[in-house]
């Protein structure tokens, strides 16, 4: 696949090469600076953008003064590094997309995240750190120092031994070799020196609102995986792993499974089989009635935090909500169902909670159904959806049951299923076999 080399211009006036490959949901690539080249990047790491660009419209794009762009303007301030990104996805056409970051490309990621809220999707940040002094004082650190105004080729081969971590003798060589094309020594140095002048973004971090995975390589030796742990810590309801990768030939996988089935109700791609999860709350007109609007609202807000943390956990991407439950949709029938039975193993945990503190329980049914839907406007059409809507209204509370196309597409991984027999659903004339999942320890 022949990356599309096209420029962006800055508000300062830089011009921004950038690559663009596949369609599917955005995904941008925020650049390491020392490390990118929207033309080389395809032939040096195959193992992750080829199969990134199966998935997603993906879009790599080169820092001022490093790759293909513009070598004269020589300022990788934070400000100016924002400036880049706004300026590619501009130019792009993308209204949103999701973030892939590596090492030095994590802060300036956390920065556009923070700054841009509603154009980030996603969040994969991989082997970084938020501030200099998170690897000021590892050896690998004082080797960087040490040979950083030396021998060129000999800094590049080092940085990649030493500090990435890779071993093979040819690979070094290969990936020096690649480095000395992406930036210049001068542009380097200059890099260097503003990295340890950026502001330190982990005050950002709690303001985060994209879902977010952080991975972060147990060997590790410029980075330690302890800071990866931190970052996760401080961002809402990240997601982290720690990898033995250092060649990030799982990576593909892992982008694609966080951030491609959820990539949001704007970027929903139909055209294929799509699973419809419904939920709603039982007796929620008698639960506004005891308790009065205010606590009702309490209550439900609490529903909704639940819901949402496993559809974010399991992929799910949220069509709409209608109050007192929500429609989401999958890519997968086993995401679904296992997010299905996740909220309600969390809600059966929540109650068991309350009980001692004579709070109202909240009781959940959920209906799943799987078809290809139509979508229109950030919505989703169509007998599949209803369907599934009319199953999850069969439910009692505490209940998933699903429609037989659903059970067919699980087959084999371990679900266990009672049958329920033919119910009517109202609005269909034919009656529709429903199965409800033992989702019960």
């Amino acid at each position: 696949m022949e990356p599309r080399i096209q420029y962006a211009k800055t508000s300062d006036g830089v011009s921004i090469a950038y690559a663009v490959a596949g369609d599917g949901p955005p995904l941008v690539r925020v650049p390491m600076p020392s490390l990118c080249h929207a033309q080389r990047d395809w032939d040096m790491f195959p193992n992750l953008w080829a199969p990134l660009a199966q998935v997603f419209r993906l879009v790599l794009y080169d820092a001022r003064a490093s790759g293909l762009s513009d070598r004269e303007a020589i300022d990788f301030s934070m400000e100016a590094m924002a400036r880049d990104f706004e300026a590619v996805i501009d130019r792009a056409g993308l209204q949103s997309a999701a973030l892939l970051a590596f090492w030095d490309g994590v802060p300036i990621a956390v920065t556009c995240a923070a700054a841009f809220p509603s154009r980030v999707t996603h969040l994969i940040l991989v082997d970084g750190y938020t501030s200099a002094a998170d690897f000021a004082d590892s050896a690998a650190y004082a080797v960087d120092r040490a040979l950083i105004d030396k021998d060129w080729t000999l800094y590049t081969e080092t940085v990649m031994r030493v500090l990435m971590g890779f071993s093979d003798p040819r690979l070094v060589e290969h990936l020096g070799q690649h480095m000395r094309a992406c930036i210049e020594p001068e542009a380097y140095r200059a890099l260097a020196d503003a990295e340890l002048a950026w502001d330190d973004p982990a005050p950002l971090l709690p303001k985060i609102t994209a879902p977010t995975l952080v991975l972060h390589n147990n060997g590790n030796t410029y980075v330690p995986v302890r800071v990866g742990q931190r970052i996760a810590a401080s961002i809402p309801d990240a997601r982290f792993l720690a990898i033995d990768d250092p060649g990030y030939d799982r990576l593909a996988a892992l982008v694609q499974e966080f951030a491609a089935a959820g990539a949001g109700k704007d970027r929903q791609v139909v055209g294929g089989l799509v699973t419809i999860l419904f939920t709603d709350i039982e007796g929620s007109t008698a639960l506004t009635q005891r308790l009065g609007d205010e606590k009702a609202r309490e209550v439900l807000r609490e529903h909704e935090r639940i819901t949402r943390e496993c559809l974010r956990a399991h992929g799910g991407s949220e069509v709409k909500t209608m109050g007192d439950g929500f429609m989401a949709s999958f890519a997968s029938a086993t995401k679904a169902l296992e997010c299905a039975i996740a909220i309600q193993r969390a809600f059966e945990e929540r109650n068991a909670g309350v009980r001692a503190h004579h709070d109202a329980p909240l009781r959940v049914r959920i209906g799943l159904n799987a078809g290809e839907p139509i979508a229109e406007e950030s919505d989703l059409f169509g007998t599949a959806v209803i369907t599934a809507a009319r199953i999850a209204a069969q439910a009692q509370g505490g209940e998933v049951l699903v429609s037989n196309v659903v059970r067919e597409l699980v087959a084999g991984k371990g679900f266990l299923f009672s049958d329920r027999g033919e119910s009517a659903l109202r609005g269909f004339e034919d009656p529709v076999r429903l199965y409800e999942v033992r989702w019960q320890a």
